[in-house]
């Protein structure tokens, strides 16, 4: 009997002992996590958790903490870029404002002035034209602002995307003339029908256009084919397949277009998405294709 308990008095002392060294273990492996997290993130390296302990869920632990550190220093490399984006981008559009505010400055005091008086009709027509594009980046802007809160209320209809899409070319026929652009326009004739917003497609259509009218070396494309894809087509030298891969991300500008914010096609973007659509680009043989799915 005596050596029964004996025999249970060592295993239990074993099994005690055993569970120290593992508890010890495990307090050790939790002090070099604690002392490697504070190391990495006070001196913002980009070295990831080791731990000494062949536990399984101290591994996991470790694992799971370097998958939180990574993603942690991509938020982080996200905020440093966008703020470096946003940057630019305010610089962009105090730049636009300036321009027209400027001239618009410029032609009323030269409309106050003898000569002035004389050209009357030539200058009022160009502030006019100025303040149009004022008028066009403060409503990119305002819509800018709205599409950036997801929570944008979106009025979805079932409605005919040929004549969403014949209105707005129609509405930009002017513009087409005064830059030299020959538009193409194939249109299918069967009706397609999806479940949009109007205000939001009508919106997107315009900064597409307004992008082509920016770019475009006078070859234009637009087609609607029976799918419900829309086609937007334009030659332009200058983008690039490098610039097309950015042509969406929110502050990107062309350094050539000096009137761009960068901001319509990133409106344009967003709306889609708030439509439950596809926007995609690409560029080939100089030419730039921007492919619409709703």
């Amino acid at each position: 009997m005596n050596l029964v308990l004996y025999i249970i008095i060592a295993i239990v002392s074993i099994i005690c002992i055993f569970l120290i060294i593992k508890l010890y273990l495990i307090k050790k492996s939790i002090r070099e996590i604690e002392k490697s997290i504070n190391w990495i993130l006070e001196g913002d390296t980009n070295n990831l958790l080791t731990v000494s302990s062949a536990d399984t869920d101290i591994k996991r632990l470790a694992n799971s903490l370097n998958i939180k550190l990574k993603n942690l220093r991509n938020q982080k490399l996200q905020y440093v870029n966008g703020n470096q984006e946003l940057k630019k981008s305010i610089t962009n559009i105090s730049h636009d404002l300036r321009t027209p505010l400027t001239s618009i400055s410029g032609y009323v005091d030269l409309l106050k002035t003898k000569k002035g008086k004389e050209r009357q009709e030539e200058y009022l027509n160009i502030i006019d034209r100025k303040t149009n594009d004022l008028i066009l980046l403060t409503e990119q802007l305002f819509d800018f602002s709205k599409t950036m809160d997801m929570s944008t209320k979106i009025e979805k209809n079932n409605l005919c995307l040929n004549e969403i899409l014949e209105e707005t070319l129609t509405n930009y026929y002017i513009l087409f003339k005064e830059n030299n652009i020959e538009p193409n326009i194939n249109i299918t004739d069967k009706q397609i029908y999806k479940m949009v917003d109007r205000n939001a497609i009508i919106r997107v259509f315009e900064n597409i256009l307004s992008n082509v009218i920016k770019y475009s070396n006078g070859e234009f494309n637009v087609t609607l084919n029976e799918k419900g894809e829309i086609i937007f087509l334009n030659k332009s030298t200058m983008l690039d397949a490098t610039t097309v891969q950015k042509i969406f991300n929110r502050y990107f500008t062309v350094e050539d277009a000096k009137e761009s914010t960068g901001l319509g096609l990133s409106i344009a973007k967003q709306l889609v998405e708030l439509n439950n659509g596809n926007i995609s680009a690409k560029y080939i043989n100089g030419k730039l294709i921007i492919k619409i799915i709703l």
